[in-house]
């Protein structure tokens, strides 16, 4: 395995120093006394750039097995390392459905497979997403693929009781619910954010009570069975204040927000091009403020991707006719340093916490991914440049889909390298 001596870089956002990763592990900080390019390293210049643990996403689509028009394991986690992301949480919205032992092992086989980023595969909360009967949570927690996170992500557990026996049962193994906070009875045929917008453009509208009325019945769940519950991709101000307040009683209560919700605003739906269709909804300026404000004091514990990779025939349509979902991986480091760092909302430290640190240990990876940048540590890291900027071409992707809302926009900042266990996925900007 290649040794790799990175000079003059910046940990988290410090001083500049020396970085060396051998034999998949963080070797020497600092002071290289000893390590000289006649050892047969390969030596990176790191001036300007900040070194960052490997990025964990807890909520990606890698679409694989069924899907593979629109993603595959391999493409998804080669944009996932072009990403800087060194782990990912696939979710179960597979066909089929992730609901067994057997098709998570298939999941978490292919990713060890591919190589570019570990994958953990998330476990469907019920059977073939029908929300009707608990899935095999058990078997699945106790599979080779090790799952820890049930999601029905794409569907909301709607059935109180059901939510509560899941909530439950994950105890026994220390897992979590994730859930999709959507009263389907308020959404039914919704198309973009409820307001006064939507109703200018004819779209039927898709109201934050929706969202946050599952967020309230769950905590109170959560708090009643003493289990763990996150919340997935929330994108409302009252969302926020909710989990802000779960969080006050104590309640084992955990959520992320999306790029995409803390950059982009409904506003774009006036266009009707159905790049802006996700779901959630993108929201007000004001719900977006609220899920900075809630992401920098940590009310939001972290920031997931929601990567949702649609072939072209299901976005190149009429709005109404065409797919939820964005891609995510590739851009998610530059919409996070533009609405959070570049806004002082966030140092790099802050980035590192909610971007490795956090989704890992929700995630219950913590002892193997998002581990600290230090001696002996597995050599999980991402090179970043924050002062480089990029023109978004889809055409540049990673994924096999092309579905990124920030085409043609000037994003900041590059992943330059990344390395998993040591081994460069990315080099120089470029796949390997």
């Amino acid at each position: 395995m290649t040794t790799y001596w990175i000079k003059n870089v910046s940990i988290l956002g410090g001083q500049p120093t020396n970085l060396v990763l051998n034999e998949g592990r963080i070797g020497h900080i600092g002071d290289l006394r000893g390590v000289s390019s006649d050892d047969g390293v390969e030596e990176i210049d790191g001036t300007g750039l900040i070194a960052l643990p490997g990025l964990v996403d807890l909520h990606t689509h890698l679409r694989e097995p069924g899907r593979e028009d629109a993603e595959t394991v391999e493409s998804g986690t080669r944009a996932a390392a072009m990403g800087g992301f060194t782990a990912v949480h696939a979710m179960a919205n597979t066909e089929p459905v992730a609901d067994t032992a057997g098709v998570v092992e298939q999941v978490w086989r292919l990713g060890r497979e591919a190589g570019y980023c570990d994958v953990y595969p998330v476990g469907a909360v019920t059977v073939g997403l029908a929300g009707q009967q608990l899935a095999e949570l058990g078997a699945m927690a106790d599979s080779a693929a090790r799952v820890r996170v049930f999601s029905d992500d794409g569907k909301c557990v709607s059935d109180a009781v059901l939510m509560r026996r899941a909530l439950e049962y994950v105890k026994a193994f220390d897992g979590v619910v994730a859930q999709h906070a959507q009263e389907p009875r308020l959404t039914e045929g919704a198309q973009m954010n409820e307001g006064e917008l939507s109703g200018r453009l004819g779209l039927a509208g898709w109201p934050a009570v929706a969202e946050e009325a599952i967020i309230a019945r769950d905590v109170l769940l959560a708090e009643h069975v003493g289990s763990r519950l996150h919340v997935c991709h929330v994108s409302t101000a009252g969302s926020v204040e909710l989990i802000r307040w779960a969080k006050g009683k104590g309640v084992q209560v955990t959520a992320e927000a999306c790029p995409h919700h803390l950059l982009l605003t409904d506003d774009l739906a006036a266009t009707y091009d159905p790049i802006y269709k996700v779901n959630p909804p993108l929201r007000s300026t004001a719900d977006a403020e609220a899920l900075r404000a809630g992401l920098a004091d940590g009310t939001i514990d972290i920031v997931a991707t929601d990567h949702a990779p649609h072939p072209l025939e299901d976005k190149d349509c009429e709005w109404a006719a065409a797919a939820f979902g964005m891609l995510g991986l590739e851009t998610a480091l530059s919409i996070v340093q533009q609405t959070m760092v570049d806004t002082g909302l966030l140092d790099w430290a802050g980035v590192a916490e909610r971007m490795s640190y956090a989704p890992a240990r929700i995630g219950r990876v913590s002892d193997v991914q998002g581990r600290p940048i230090v001696a002996g540590e597995p050599a999980n890291v991402v090179l970043y440049d924050p002062r480089a900027t990029r023109v978004v071409d889809p055409a540049e992707s990673q994924s096999l889909s092309r579905n990124t809302p920030y085409r043609g926009m000037e994003l900041p900042g590059r992943v330059v390298a990344t390395f998993l266990r040591g081994k460069a996925t990315v080099l120089d900007g470029k796949i390997q």
